[in-house]
């Protein structure tokens, strides 16, 4: 009987072995399938061939023939509601069959941008991320977390595939996940108990011009898209056009997601007028349409204030402006302000320690807006209005839950006269009794300058704030002046 065992199980592997199809490493053991949807699953094999795909959650088989190339795509039957039982899927071209195992059904996110978002848990060189043990130590009970890093690399012609492969979280894997994807993915995963998955496909320094595609660039933009202009403009390969979204983003286009969450922009400062904001419109754009899944979630950190060689400079907060700005152009999109999560010691480190609640503030936006839970408050304030009477200059906020806090010593304001000269401010609530709309604002003062004309929250370099919302979220930098 062990001999007849063991020529059954050398045959199948025999079998095995002599199939031709083959699976993008996107799709295999460990994977997360976006629930409830005809997930995509693609590879390759022999030119006709047909491929049958069976799934464990139906009885319905789906086919896909091979094309002149190889390459085929299927859509799965509706995939199960999330849950953490364990799904298989089966290939077969006709020459053998390849399964993949402990594929769960659940929520999936792209992690994308530059070195801020692929920043891991553990942290970069002189770059710790707070808490590392108590995160390592936690990641035990944080089984539902799944992802697969997509290797940052370069291509003068657009992949269809990644060397990468899908790991599960635990204390001994946590410390490679993207730190501000997986406090994300941590805390829906908690909050819905439901798997979710993280597609990390990012490069540090990359530009928002390093994701868009040659037709885009030509189109929109004056970078050159042959691969030796491009490397002659950019000597530093981070900053290249192009290449970085065929090597690194295309590969995953195939994937049935929930969204995107987005953290990048510093590579940028600098960028003249609404260049940036009009991009990145463009870019979410053309990932939508590539993706093919409709309008889906776009959702982007601010960057962090970082000295950018002048702590008193304003190109910075210029294009934290137009991040601002981005989110108001882009549908179904929001933007998370990390304006009080630098430290001050951090003026020069452009890798912030505090992640923890930069992934958390994108969760809250998720949980809100596509998890139906109207009462988590996601949005952080900003400037609404202002009105001037002699030398007080009085605000209003949006967004701000309302509370205007602290209630006294704000800080992070500036005003300024018909000099354009910006002063330090004193701010705090200001209430009279009388029920007006101006009978409750924000009073702000600065001996220096009796006529203020202008004022500005947080618009340099590097500046911090103190003045959040009843959620304790930051207030957006801003400024009224257009100079």
């Amino acid at each position: 009987m062990k001999k007849l065992l063991m020529g059954v199980a050398v045959a199948t592997m025999a079998l095995t072995a002599q199939a031709k199809v083959r699976l993008s490493h996107l799709v295999g053991d460990g994977m997360v399938l976006q629930q409830q949807t005809e997930a995509r699953l693609w590879g390759w094999a022999r030119p006709g061939a047909q491929v049958k795909v069976s799934v464990s959650w139906s009885d319905r088989t789906v086919t896909a023939k091979a094309g002149k190339d190889g390459a085929w795509i299927v859509k799965t039957p509706v995939t199960p509601k999330a849950s953490y039982d364990a799904l298989t899927v089966n290939f077969d071209d006709g020459d053998g069959v390849v399964t993949i195992r402990d594929v769960v059904s659940g929520e999936v996110w792209v992690c994308a941008g530059q070195s801020n978002m692929e920043m891991p848990v553990k942290g970069f060189g002189m770059c710790p991320v707070d808490d590392y043990n108590h995160v390592v130590l936690d990641a035990a009970h944080s089984k539902g977390v799944r992802s697969v890093k997509v290797p940052s690399v370069m291509s003068a012609t657009p992949l269809t595939d990644a060397q990468c492969q899908w790991r599960q979280c635990s204390p001994k894997t946590v410390g490679d996940f993207s730190a501000t994807g997986y406090f994300f993915a941590r805390l829906v995963s908690r909050t819905l108990d439901i798997p979710v998955g993280l597609i990390e496909a990012n490069k540090g320094g990359s530009r928002v011009e390093s994701w868009l595609t040659k037709e885009n660039l030509q189109r929109y933009t004056s970078d050159p898209v042959d691969s030796a202009a491009i490397a002659k403009k950019w000597p530093m390969d981070y900053h290249r056009s192009l290449l970085w979204g065929n090597g690194t983003f295309n590969p995953i286009l195939n994937y049935t997601v929930k969204g995107i969450l987005f953290y990048q922009g510093c590579s940028n400062v600098g960028d003249p007028g609404n260049q940036y904001s009009e991009r990145l419109k463009l870019l979410v754009e053309q990932w939508r349409s590539q993706f093919g899944l409709g309008d889906i979630p776009f959702y982007f950190v601010q960057i962090a204030p970082y000295h950018c060689g002048d702590v008193n400079g304003d190109w910075s907060a210029k294009l934290q402006e137009q991040q601002f700005r981005a989110q108001q152009i882009i549908p179904n999109s929001s933007l998370v302000c990390t304006n009080d999560l630098v430290y001050p010691y951090e003026t020069t480190q452009i890798h912030p320690a505090q992640k923890q609640p930069v992934g958390e503030r994108l969760a809250f936006t998720a949980l809100n807006r596509d998890y139906g839970m109207e009462t988590v408050w996601y949005k952080s304030p900003s400037f609404k209005d202002m009105n001037i009477k002699n030398d007080t200059v009085f605000i209003h906020l949006q967004d701000n839950y309302n509370c205007d806090a602290p209630f006294e010593q704000m800080e992070g304001f500036e005003v300024a006269g018909q000099d354009r000269v910006f002063h330090p401010a004193k701010a705090c609530h200001f209430w009279r009794p009388g029920g007006g709309y101006w009978d409750e604002a924000i009073a702000i003062t600065c001996p220096e300058v009796k006529q203020p004309v202008a004022v500005r929250y947080c618009f340099r370099n590097f500046k911090l704030g103190n003045v959040k919302n009843g959620a304790g979220l930051p207030l957006f930098p801003f400024r009224t002046d257009n100079w």
